[in-house]
């Protein structure tokens, strides 16, 4: 067998033609933090040229026990930032607010999933006062149990705003935390918590979920006796009363504990440079991945794109939300750590989009007037596939932003939100990051970034970002290629929990000096990066190389199509077929003549390289609940195997029979 050409691999068709722009509203423009293309480029450059002079700066704004002494010292892989600085990132959310006089001012508005009786939902609203309460208790109580600083803690949890609490209270005694997302099994708990050697877990007795409580304590119990002898304390939360076993000397409610613990708490200073989290990303094969973030650059990374890509300013009425849950990254980031230094009220909301009808989100939104909404293109599709008629009935006027974060998303799935949500006024930030990279990498700034459809557009300041070959050299614009780092940044991954061999080979090997994100990518003549897709997911076609997120927005883009996703499969002559998976928007009926539709549809968008060779049109696609596509299921499915590996993330496991059974074309 040949050696394989790597170099070649990197040729990534780009068939996706995308002309519609929108340049930034006038008024919003004349209000934002970056107000136009040109402060953009003028700061982007200073943050090129003058990294650790622009990032000294940002960091400043944020407080510190102790002034940082030097900003940078790199050694692929590594990198230390702001060392010789202590802070505490649960103060530079809460107790600094306090201290600035604005203790009063809302920080978390939660809303449950369960409507009552007289037809509302529990809202509650937690002030910074309300919030140094409590995480000062909570972190006590974590002292007594015998928690120390570097110690991490696992949390099990519900989107309750007790999850953020104790978040909140880990980061104030230096104990990293784990959050585990609420949707994991037992086994995944076991797994997380083993490798993180967790003494203390804190979880629910349960949680709401569509209508149904999710039994988090009887997963977590089941956890433990997989992973026995590793933890030796449980914090309960009582949330929906369902009934569970609670092991004396183990297992504590969590009311008992904290109406006994003091409500004063100290932070306790942190090393720049000191652990803040693991979190556990799980992968196809494989142990999963705790990937590791510190104090100082993390606290500062989130802080500063939170700040301009969302253009958050208190103290002018906004309300921001983060449809995410605290168990990604995107809840870390952009529901606690980034959103609550800016002031700027973060809401969370327990449940899912359509409990008890289509229309939650709106009616979210109408009644705590959010202003910025920051959600998954995959629910934007749902959105699209329910209709128009949901949003319809709420009034949306509040919003002024619309962000986007999870996956590239589709031009099509980009214009309706435009016009159906934004009502054709609100800026789209269409943001690419990842967990490793802690926050925004490429995104528009929304006073100053003209858009294109499709896009996450420009870098963020201080993110040298290129695409290139195998060897690292730049490709031409519009030439498919590897998405690289070429320059470390401050939120920055520092490493693998307990695995060093696998930080560097998943992160520094491919491409020589860079960080790679594992992502194909173009840069068009404009500057502007369209995200192709997980290199792993190129679809070789008679040597065509081509991105699945190109046929997917093709496909999306044929008015009775709500969602696509596009596989290989094995094909005789061409080596590699485009298999799609396809939902229909509601009212439309799949068919023989539909089919060949929207095969013809993809060829006169794209080319006829990139014709699908098989159409299966189905209810739903397999996601997990976070709302990522599981690719990898379906590419099992269209190869005619039975789905393998971990399923353990997957919300509903009904979507892969009924896609087995689902016809083929």
């Amino acid at each position: 067998m040949p050696a394989p050409n790597h170099s070649a691999s990197t040729d990534i068709t780009s068939i996706l033609k995308e002309k519609r722009f929108f340049a930034p509203p006038a008024d919003f423009a004349a209000r934002s933090h970056i107000k136009s293309l040109d402060d953009y480029q003028r700061l982007y450059k200073r943050s090129m040229d003058d990294p650790e002079g622009f990032w000294a700066e940002a960091a400043r704004e944020l407080y510190w026990f102790r002034p940082f002494t030097s900003v940078l010292d790199w050694h692929i892989p590594d990198a230390r930032w702001f060392d010789g600085g202590q802070l505490n990132a649960s103060f530079n959310c809460v107790d600094r607010q306090i201290e600035a006089g604005h203790g009063d001012d809302v920080a978390i508005i939660w809303e449950g999933e369960p409507i009552g009786e007289d037809g509302q939902p529990e809202v509650r609203r937690l002030t910074y006062n309300d919030l140094e309460y409590e995480v000062a208790k909570l972190a006590n109580v974590l002292d007594d149990l015998g928690v120390n600083k570097g110690e991490v803690v696992t949390i099990y949890m519900g989107m309750v705003p007790e999850l953020a609490i104790a978040v909140l209270a880990c980061a104030r005694i230096g104990a990293p935390h784990s959050v585990i997302f609420g949707g994991f099994s037992a086994t995944a708990i076991a797994d997380r918590v083993s490798d993180a050697k967790s003494k203390v877990v804190i979880t629910c007795d349960g949680s709401w979920r569509r209508g149904k409580i999710v039994p988090l304590k009887d997963n977590v119990d089941e956890a433990m006796q997989l992973a026995s002898g590793v933890v030796t304390h449980t914090i309960v939360l009582r949330r929906c009363g369902n009934p569970i076993k609670m092991m004396p000397g183990r297992d504590h409610e969590w009311e008992d504990l904290m109406s006994r613990a003091e409500p004063d708490r100290d932070p306790t200073p942190m090393e720049a440079e000191d652990l803040l989290f693991i979190l556990y990303t799980s992968g196809t094969t494989g142990k999963p991945k705790g990937i590791m973030h510190t104090t100082g650059g993390y606290s500062v990374f989130t802080y500063l794109t939170a700040k301009y890509a969302f253009d958050l300013r208190p103290d002018e009425g906004q309300v921001y939300w983060c449809t995410a849950d605290v168990g990604w990254v995107t809840g870390h980031s952009y529901i606690i750590y980034g959103i609550l230094p800016n002031r700027v009220p973060s809401l969370m909301y327990e449940g899912a989009p359509n409990y008890p009808e289509p229309d939650r989100f709106w009616d979210i939104i109408a009644r705590h007037k959010v202003t910025t909404f920051y959600t998954a293109p995959t629910a934007i599709r749902a959105f699209m596939k329910w209709g128009e008629a949901h949003p319809g009935k709420h009034d949306l006027s509040s919003l002024r932003l619309l962000g986007t974060v999870g996956e590239p998303i589709n031009p099509e799935a980009w214009m309706w939100y435009h016009r159906v949500i934004g009502g054709g006024r609100c800026p789209v930030v269409d943001t690419f990051w990842q967990t490793e990279t802690g926050g925004h990498m490429i995104t528009p700034l929304p006073g100053a970034t003209p858009t294109k459809p499709g896009s996450c557009t420009l870098p963020f300041f201080g993110i040298d970002a290129a695409i290139v070959d195998e060897q690292g050299n730049e490709k031409p614009a519009n030439t498919g290629g590897l998405l690289a780092i070429r320059k470390p940044w401050p939120g920055m991954l520092r490493g693998i929990y307990g695995d060093r061999k696998r930080f560097i080979e998943t992160y520094f090997s491919r491409i020589k000096g860079m960080y790679f994100p594992a992502d194909g990518a173009r840069r068009d003549e404009d500057g502007y990066f369209w995200i192709m897709g997980r290199v792993d997911d190129v679809i070789n076609v008679s040597g065509h190389r081509l991105g699945t997120m190109e046929v997917e927005s093709a496909l999306v883009s044929h008015p009775a199509v709500a969602e696509a996703a596009v596989v290989a499969m094995p094909h005789e002559i061409k080596g590699q077929g485009i298999a799609a998976f396809v939902t229909l928007k509601g009212g439309q009926q799949p068919t023989e003549d539909l089919r060949t539709e929207l095969v013809n549809h993809v060829g006169h968008e794209i080319g006829h390289i990139a014709k699908p060779d098989q159409i299966r049109f189905t209810d739903a696609l397999p996601k997990t609940r976070s709302g990522k596509i599981m690719r990898r299921l379906l590419r099992e499915i269209a190869e005619g195997h039975e789905p393998r590996g971990d399923t353990t993330t997957l919300e509903d496991f009904s979507v892969l029979a009924r896609l087995r059974e689902s016809e083929e074309g």
